[in-house]
C-alpha cells in the first residue's frame, strides 16, 4: 500500500515538475498534534509517530524522525522502501544536508509552503541556492491523490470564563498591544493556535487533544481580527453568544480561507512574528510588503506565566486527575491475574475513571500504556488489533493526562506487577532517584531548563545510562500538553527556543526515564509549578511545589539502592500524596492508600 501510494506521489511529482518532495508532520499552525485532514506523511510513509519529516525523490525516500520515535518507526517502515534517518545519531544529516545531497544542479524541491515552518523554508531555500535549485511552495500534492482525506474540521467553540482564566480577552490584547510598542511593531501576526486560543480565551477541539480553534490572527493598534469563520458552514459554530462577546472585546471575525489574501494585501511598516512558529507560505506572502521582526510571540511567554488564578485553579484539576490516577493503579495491582487486562482496556478503565469528574473534558494527549518490552518505545502506542496483555512478572508505563476546566495534567507512572527482576528494579530506582532528585532542586532566580536538566540526569550518567528525551516540557493551561518556552534539556540546537528563564507561574514537568530494547521501559513523571522562595543577600531563591499528587509505586523500588536523602524525599512526597487525596479515599481503597504511600 504505501509501495503504490509513493508511487502515485511519484507521479504526481514529475508531473508538477518537482524532483523533490518534502512532507513534514504539521498543519497550517505548526500544532505538535494534527487532526485527521494534515496526517499526509503518515499516508504516505505509514509511520504513526508524531513528529518526523518525509522526503521523497525519483529514485529514494527517508523519514527523519529523533529518539522517542526510533525503534517504533524502524517497526512501522520495515518492509518499504524508505530510509529510516535517526535525527542526532552520528553520520546521520539533517534534512538540509540530505536534500543538498540528493538533489542536482537546477532541479526542484516542491512542498505545501502552508505545513512547513518559515524558518524551515528559508533554510531550504539557503542551502540549495548553492545549486541553483527552484523551490516549489504552493502544491499540495496530497489533494490530488488521497481520495478519501477527513475534511477540515470546524468545530464548536466555547468561552474560558474569566473564573478559570484570571483574566479578560481584553486585558490580553492590551498586554500584547504594550509589547508591540515596544518592539516598534505595527502589526502582529499569530498563526498559533495555542497563542489565539489563550489571547481571547476561547477553546474548541480542532485538534485532538488539544482544545483550540482553528484561526489566524492579525491585531494591529486599533484592530484585532480573527480569521477562523468557516466561509460555506455546515453549521455554523459561531454562536450569536461567541460573535457577541468578540465584539465585546473589539475583535472583528473574518472567514479562515480569507487570511492569506488578506495578509498579501498589508504594506508599509514593521511585522511582529515569530519565523518558528508561522509558515513558508505567510513569510512568502508578506515578503517585501512589510519588514519582519523576528521575536517570540509575547503571548509565549505570557500564557507560559500562570497567573494566581490558574495556579489555584491546577491544583484542583491535579487532585481530580489523582483521585482518577490513583484508583486506577488501586484496580491494577488488585485485578493483576485474576481479571483479563489489556494495554487497551486499561487505557479504557482509566479514561473512565477521569469522566466522573465533571470538569473532564478529554485525554490531553493520546494515553501510552506500555507493558514489557513495549515499554522501551517512548511513544508507544497500543491498539486493539495489536495490543499485549497485562500479566505479573514486567513493567507496565503508563503515560496519560487530563483537560479539565481548571488546566491541563499529565502523569506517568511505571507500575512494577508481580514479581520483576533485579535489574528492573535497579533501573527503576535510577529514575526515581533522578525524578526525586530534580524535583526537590533550590535554584537561584536567572536559572534556565538546562541549567537544572543535569539533576536528573546524572544519577543515569554516573551509570553510563541516558534517555533519548528531554527531561521536560511546559504545560498549557486547557491548552497544548507540550508548551514552551520553559523546559528541562541539556542539549540546545542553536535556534532552540525553549530555553526561558524559568519564572513563578510556570509549569514543567519533570519526567526522566530508560528504556531497554527488547525487555522494559521505565518514566516517572510529576508537574512541578515554580515558585518564589526566600530573598537574601545572594538573590531570590525559587523552588518547584509539586502539582501532581499520585503515589509512586514502592513495588518497584530497590530500598538498598536508595540514599538517605532520597527515602526522605520520596517518604516527604507520599506524605504529602495521602494528606492530600486521603479525605476521598474510604474502607477497603483507604488501606491500600495508607499501604501505597507507607514511609520506607
Amino acid at each position: 500500500m504505501i509501495q503504490e501510494r509513493l508511487s502515485k506521489l511519484r507521479a504526481s511529482m514529475k508531473a508538477a515538475g518537482i524532483d523533490c518532495y518534502l512532507i513534514p508532520t504539521s498543519d497550517y499552525h505548526d500544532s505538535e498534534y494534527v487532526s485527521g485532514f494534515f496526517m499526509v506523511r503518515k499516508y504516505f510513509s505509514g509511520f504513526t509517530g508524531s513528529a518526523g519529516t518525509l522526503v521523497v525523490s525519483g529514485k529514494e525516500a527517508a523519514l527523519f524522525t529523533d529518539g522517542r520515535y526510533f525503534i517504533q518507526a524502524a517497526k512501522e517502515l520495515s518492509g518499504t522502501e524508505i530510509q529510516l534517518m535517526k535525527i542526532g545519531e552520528p553520520g546521520v544529516p539533517t534534512v538540509k544536508q540530505y536534500l543538498a545531497r540528493i538533489m542536482g544542479e537546477g532541479e526542484t524541491l516542491g512542498f505545501d509552503g502552508r505545513v512547513v515552518k518559515a524558518d524551515d523554508g528559508t533554510g531550504y531555500e539557503e542551502t540549495l541556492s548553492q545549486k541553483h535549485c527552484r523551490i516549489i511552495w504552493n502544491r499540495d500534492l496530497a489533494e490530488e491523490i488521497w481520495e478519501d482525506r477527513p475534511a477540515l474540521p470546524h468545530n464548536p467553540v466555547f468561552i474560558l470564563e474569566e473564573r478559570y482564566s484570571g483574566e479578560g480577552a481584553s486585558q490580553k490584547i492590551g498586554r500584547v498591544r504594550e509589547k508591540m510598542k515596544q518592539e516598534g511593531a505595527d502589526v502582529h501576526i499569530l498563526t498559533s493556535l495555542d497563542d489565539i486560543a489563550w489571547l481571547l480565551n476561547i477553546r474548541g477541539s480542532d485538534v485532538e487533544s488539544c482544545p483550540v480553534v482553528l484561526s489566524y490572527m492579525i491585531l494591529t493598534q486599533d484592530q484585532a481580527l480573527l480569521f477562523a469563520e468557516e466561509t460555506d458552514p455546515g453549521e455554523d459554530v459561531w454562536t450569536q453568544e461567541l460573535r457577541r462577546y468578540l465584539k465585546e472585546n473589539q475583535v472583528e471575525l473574518r472567514p479562515y480561507d480569507s487570511f492569506y489574501s488578506y495578509a498579501a494585501q498589508i504594506s508599509g511598516g514593521k511585522a511582529l512574528l515569530s519565523k518558528g512558529r508561522v509558515n513558508y507560505r505567510l513569510l512568502k506572502e508578506l515578503s517585501g510588503n512589510l519588514e519582519v521582526i523576528d521575536r517570540p510571540n509575547p503571548t509565549s511567554l505570557m500564557k507560559a506565566v500562570k497567573n494566581p488564578t490558574e495556579m489555584e485553579n491546577l491544583r484542583k484539576a491535579h487532585l481530580w486527575d489523582a483521585l482518577a490516577v490513583t484508583r486506577f493503579m488501586y484496580w491494577l495491582k488488585k485485578n493483576l491475574g485474576k481479571l483479563p487486562i489489556t494495554e487497551v482496556s486499561a487505557i479504557e478503565y482509566l479514561e473512565e475513571l477521569r469522566r466522573k469528574c465533571e470538569a473532564y473534558r478529554e485525554p490531553s494527549f493520546a494515553t501510552i500504556c506500555a507493558y514489557g518490552a513495549n515499554g522501551a518505545l517512548a511513544h508507544y502506542s497500543a491498539r486493539k488489533e495489536a495490543c499485549a496483555e497485562i500479566k505479573p512478572g514486567s513493567l507496565l508505563v503508563v503515560d496519560s493526562g487530563g483537560h479539565y476546566l481548571e488546566g491541563s495534567t499529565d502523569i506517568t507512572r511505571t507500575f512494577a506487577l508481580g514479581e520483576i527482576s533485579r535489574e528492573m528494579k535497579e533501573h527503576f530506582t535510577l529514575v526515581l532517584r533522578a525524578m526525586l532528585t530534580l524535583k526537590n532542586t533550590r535554584f537561584l532566580y536567572g536559572c534556565r531548563g538546562v541549567n537544572l536538566d543535569i539533576r536528573a540526569r546524572e544519577v543515569l550518567w554516573e551509570k553510563g545510562l541516558d534517555y533519548k528525551h528531554g527531561t521536560g516540557h511546559g504545560v498549557g493551561y486547557l491548552l497544548s500538553v507540550h508548551e514552551g518556552p520553559n523546559s528541562f534539556r541539556w542539549k540546545l540546537q542553536p535556534d532552540y527556543q525553549e530555553n526561558a528563564v524559568l519564572e513563578e507561574g510556570m509549569v514543567t514537568t519533570d519526567e526522566p526515564g530508560l528504556y531497554i530494547e527488547g525487555s522494559h521501559g521505565i518514566r516517572i513523571e510529576n508537574e512541578l509549578l515554580c515558585r518564589k522562595g526566600e530573598a537574601n543577600e545572594y538573590g531570590q531563591f525559587m523552588y518547584f511545589e509539586d502539582l501532581t499528587c499520585v503515589p509512586i509505586d514502592l513495588d518497584g523500588v530497590e530500598v538498598s539502592l536508595l540514599e538517605e536523602t532520597d527515602r526522605k524525599r520520596l517518604n516527604a512526597y507520599h506524605r504529602e500524596v495521602f494528606e492530600r487525596i486521603s479525605p476521598y479515599f474510604e474502607g477497603e481503597e483507604l488501606d491500600w492508600l495508607r499501604n501505597a504511600t507507607r514511609e520506607i
